[in-house]
Order: C-alpha cells, then sequence, then structure tokens
C-alpha cells in the first residue's frame, strides 16, 4: 500500500488531540510535513519510506517504526533514559542508576543545543515522527513515554542499545551505591568466550564477509550482512530523499539511521569488537572532615564530584516510589565499585555523542571508499567493527575505530592507578593508525 501519512490518519487525529497533551500549532505542523513523506509497504511488510528531505525521512521512518512496534522504541528509550524501575519495579533499580551515571537527560539537551543545525532538524524529525504517530494512535497505550524529545537519541548515539555501558557490572555497582561490598564485586576481567563456548555458536556472533570484484561471478564486490540480533532485534527499512539519501538495512528501533546496511554506491557490516576502549582506573580515596572526599592525583588532592541522582521505581502497590543516591565523579568518570582494599573503581569511555551520532548517520550517505573513510575520522564508533564494499572494487576492515592513545608501559588490560598523571589518555588515535585492510591480496575478507 502505499499512501502519504497525512491522507490514510485525518480520520484519527481528532481522537489523537484529546489522548494526548500536544499543541494546536504542533500537530498542524506535523500534518504539514507529513505531506511531504510517503511510506510504501512492500510485499513483505518492510517500509519504504521517502521524502523531500533527509529530515523528511526521518519523520516518515519513526512513524513506520511506531506503526511495527511502539513498544521497543519505547523500552529502548526507557533504558536509555535510566527509567526502566518505573515499569518494571525496584529490581531495575541499579540499572536505571547506571544509566544515569553515564548520560542523563540534563548532558544531552545541552549537547542537543550545541548540535549543528542539520543534526538538530534530523533530531527535531524523530521526535516530531514519534510524537505525530502518538496523536494519530490514541489506541497506543505508552507504558511511560508520552512525548518524545529531540535530544532522546544523543543517549544511545552509537545505534547499539546502551553500548558500552552494558559491560560495567550491575551487581558491582550495587555492591558500592548501597554500601556493601560483597564477595566477588571487585574488578574481574572481561569475560571473553572458552573454547567450550567457541563449540556451539551457532545462534551468536555476527558475521560480516566481502568478495572482491575477481572472485564473484558477477565481477562486483559482494558483502554479506549477518548480524547476530534475534530476527525482530531491528527492523528492515529504505530510507530516500531528494536530498539524496537513499539507504536500506537495518535500524535499531528508535533510532533514525540505517544501522548496518548499503545505498546505491556502497555497504557496511558491523561486528561487535573486543577491541579495547575503555578503561578502569583505581582510585585512591581519602574522606575529608567534613564528610567529603576527595582523591589522590600527583601531588594533588581533588575533590570527588558528589551529586545526587533520584531514581524512581513501581513499588509492589503499584505507587511510584523513588531512592535518592549520592553518586561520585573523578575526572576519570563515574564511580562504578569498590575494591576490598578500599580503592574505587571508575571508568573511562567514549563520551561524545554529537560526533558518535553524525557519524552513524553520515556513513549512510558514503559514496565509496574513500568518502566512508573520511567518515570514520570522526571517532564515533567505540564497540563495533567494520566489513565495507563499494560499488568500484573495494572491499575493506576497520578493527574498531574509537580507539585512544595510550602509554604502553601500562597494563591496559587492568585497571591502572588513577594517581598517576601518565596513566591519561593521550588524545586519540587517527582513523589511519587503526588496524584495518583494504583489498587483501586473498581477494576476500570476514569477520
Amino acid at each position: 500500500m502505499r499512501l502519504p501519512i497525512l491522507a490514510s490518519l485525518l480520520l484519527l487525529s481528532a481522537f489523537g488531540a484529546r489522548a494526548q497533551a500536544f499543541q494546536s500549532a504542533e500537530i498542524a505542523r506535523w500534518q504539514r510535513q507529513a505531506k511531504q513523506v510517503t511510506i510504501t509497504r512492500d510485499t513483505w511488510g518492510v517500509p519504504h519510506v521517502s521524502g523531500q528531505t533527509d529530515a523528511d525521512a526521518v519523520f516518515g521512518l519513526l512513524y513506520a517504526q511506531c506503526e511495527d512496534d511502539f513498544a521497543r522504541v519505547e523500552a529502548n528509550y526507557l533504558d536509555a533514559l535510566g527509567r526502566r524501575a518505573e515499569v518494571e519495579g525496584e529490581s531495575a533499580l541499579y540499572h536505571d542508576l547506571r544509566a544515569r551515571l553515564f548520560m542523563d537527560s540534563t548532558q544531552a539537551i545541552a549537547l542537543y543545543q550545541k548540535s549543528p543545525n542539520w543534526m538538530r532538524q534530523l533530531l527535531q524529525a524523530f521526535a516530531d515522527g514519534t510524537n505525530y504517530y502518538l496523536h494519530t494512535h490514541p489506541q497506543t497505550k505508552p507504558q511511560l513515554l508520552r512525548r518524545f524529545q529531540p535530544w532522546m537519541p544523543l543517549l544511545f548515539s552509537e545505534g547499539s542499545i546502551g553500548g558500552n555501558v552494558s559491560v560495567v557490572p550491575v551487581e558491582r555497582l550495587k555492591a558500592f551505591y548501597s554500601r556493601q561490598l560483597a564477595p566477588g564485586t571487585g574488578w574481574q576481567p572481561p569475560q571473553l568466550p572458552t573454547k567450550e563456548d567457541l563449540l556451539d555458536r551457532s545462534s551468536l556472533g555476527s558475521n560480516g564477509f566481502a568478495i572482491a570484484p575477481q572472485l564473484s561471478a558477477s565481477g562486483h564486490p559482494l558483502l554479506l550482512i549477518n548480524p547476530h540480533t534475534s530476527f525482530y532485534f531491528r527492523p528492515e527499512v529504505q530510507m530516500t530523499s531528494k536530498a539524496g539519501l537513499n539507504a536500506y538495512g537495518a535500524v535499531t528501533w528508535g533510532q533514525f539511521f540505517i544501522y548496518q546496511g548499503f545505498n546505491e554506491h556502497c555497504g557496511w557490516m558491523h561486528t561487535s569488537s573486543y577491541a579495547d576502549s575503555m578503561d578502569e582506573y583505581l582510585e585512591t580515596v581519602a574522606q575529608q572532615p567534613d564528610g567529603r572526599y576527595t582523591y589522590r592525583y600527583g601531588a594533588e588532592q581533588r575533590p570527588v564530584r558528589q551529586q545526587p541522582v533520584r531514581v524512581a521505581y513501581r513499588a509492589a502497590d503499584g505507587t511510584t516510589k523513588s531512592r535518592e543516591f549520592t553518586t561520585y565523579h573523578t575526572h576519570h568518570g563515574p564511580v562504578v565499585g569498590q575494591q576490598p582494599d578500599g580503592q574505587w573503581l571508575t571508568v573511562r569511555m567514549m563520551d561524545t555523542p554529537v560526533a558518535a551520532l553524525e557519524q552513524s548517520y553520515l556513513r549512510t550517505k558514503a559514496t565509496d571508499y574513500a568518502s566512508f573513510q573520511q567518515v570514520m575520522k570522526l571517532n564515533g564508533n567505540a564497540s563495533n567493527n567494520t566489513v565495507f564494499a563499494d560499488s568500484k572494487g573495494t572491499i575493506a576492515y576497520w578493527h574498531g575505530n574509537f580507539m585512544p592513545r595510550r602509554d604502553p608501559q601500562f597494563n591496559w588490560s587492568q585497571p591502572v592507578d588513577g594517581s598517576n598523571p601518565k596513566t591519561e589518555w593521550q588524545g586519540l588515535h587517527q582513523a589511519e593508525d587503526i588496524v584495518q585492510v583494504k583489498n587483501p591480496a586473498s581477494g576476500w575478507l570476514q569477520n
């Protein structure tokens, strides 16, 4: 069925006004934009969204995602906002606290306001398309989020749910912020797969294959995109606009760019990476007479930044309650645990949501290897490797993207001494420094 969004929705708009607290001026604005958007669903129900501008395409994409599974769109933002406990109950309290430690709405709003104009237009279209869906579908009952804001995608800007935040152990964080150092909650090395684990991985692991033109029957390069997600984890979509956008592939629910897919010039596949792009620091902390904490850094005693965070949760009786935490931060990052010897653990990871979101979107408009490599220079992908092929015959691979420069005298596979200034990151490796392959002599590559 091929219909402009507005044509199929006028009958519902009156009901939507009563269901949502939206203003008449913004509803009129959404209706004008909807006239510029067409959603065509093919035989398999895949939405092909087209618009006059890229923002129109984003507007239609979010509307189509909400049509397909609004619950997943909302769930991903409950996770990113640190508000799952308001729906799931007290069991999600520390999961939400972890999200708030690394990013909160105040930071996201500030980043939105500093974003370039073209990005703000896309972010506004994200919010407008989602809210227009809610306005026109009063029968859809959100669990919590009844209005989406344009700054929300900056909370998980890579396109991965939670990104590297998800590797911070919740139980260790809970032990610290409930002030009970439980056995086994100190630092633990990453849980890499054992030999036994590798014997049966039929349903695990992303796979990307690129075949050079000389090995393909057609004489064109081939790219196989096989993400490790479950069948409905990401929807399949096409986005086009008269501004040059024409991308097809998989989208994370609630995001507005093709996460892995292709356009008429090139394709890209992301596989989860073990490239080490984040670090833990051991902080030597002292409590002062006034009750506040300081931490040692070189010859200094620096104040630990304390910040109150109130996390709401759904109580067993159905009411909403909250718990207030005092969270702690050094310049390395938030405190996420404590060692048995009393040292606190902080985590440093990529904290450039605007650059990450820019990279995620701009790669969908790359035209060849050179332009894709240019986008990689934003260093905005901290959790993935990339397999690539373009219509000119180039195949390529990058092992990670966001990669800190570190002093090699330290063992970065374990927490390092936060009091030693030599453990500071020394900027980032440039895209050309990262482990990578272009047009291997074998004529193929796999990750």
